[in-house]
């Protein structure tokens, strides 16, 4: 991408001339884009080729308008321009999209991906603990006032929960009851009160991934 900004005439750019064997290999790449030796040509110019299509697929390239797009030309989109000129904002978009949406439960997986995609990390982290909350509340028959950590220890409490596996040794039943409150309360609340700062992509996957555990575990105990 900051090829194809920097090889740019009037803000279009070519695929010919971005992966160019002179670019590429021959010394002529803009500051910051690394050249290769000649005879890996074919190689580099392949996995070139698949960055561009990486690049339309993610809309950060588009067809330039009339003809000049029929006749191959290309422009950063603005999600791409900005992307071009901010290197950590670039790595926190390619490790969300590269976040398999099949790690998300169906309930929360397509809005909570295209959040991570969009680098709205708090926002993504408030709506699939929200998943949780509405989940519990849902199978276990409570009421709409019933929010947040006190519904959690109310639906997995040990000893007479709706949510509560009986079977299971008291010590798992306690414990479970913990990880769903101390999820809620961690996660879930601090989000609805106030604004909370998620600054590492990286962190707010692993948060909805763990929402989307519980909503399975939720799911599996639902009364038939």
């Amino acid at each position: 991408m900051k090829a194809a900004a920097s090889a740019a005439q009037n803000g279009m750019f070519l695929a010919a001339n971005v992966l160019a064997q002179d670019v590429l290999c021959g010394g002529l790449a803009p500051a910051g884009v690394p050249t290769y030796p000649a005879q890996r040509y074919a190689q580099v110019s392949r996995a070139g080729r698949e960055a561009w299509q990486w690049l339309e697929i993610n809309l950060l390239i588009v067809p330039a308008e009339g003809m000049n797009g029929t006749n191959g030309w290309r422009v950063l989109t603005r999600r791409g321009e900005a992307l071009a000129a901010d290197e950590h904002g670039y790595r926190s978009y390619v490790q969300a999209i590269a976040y398999p949406k099949a790690m998300l439960h169906p309930a929360i997986a397509d809005d909570v991906w295209l959040d991570l995609a969009r680098g709205d990390l708090a926002i993504a982290v408030l709506r699939a603990f929200r998943a949780v909350e509405v989940a519990v509340r849902d199978a276990g028959g409570f009421a709409a006032t019933d929010i947040g950590v006190p519904l959690m220890r109310l639906a997995f409490n040990p000893n007479n929960g709706p949510l509560t596996k009986m079977d299971d040794p008291f010590a798992e039943r306690e414990a479970l009851g913990a990880l769903f409150s101390g999820a809620i309360g961690s996660y879930k609340n601090p989000h609805s009160h106030r604004t909370v700062e998620i600054n590492e992509t990286r962190e707010a996957q692993e948060m909805v991934t763990l929402a989307s555990h519980l909503l399975r575990i939720v799911e599996a105990r639902r009364p038939g």
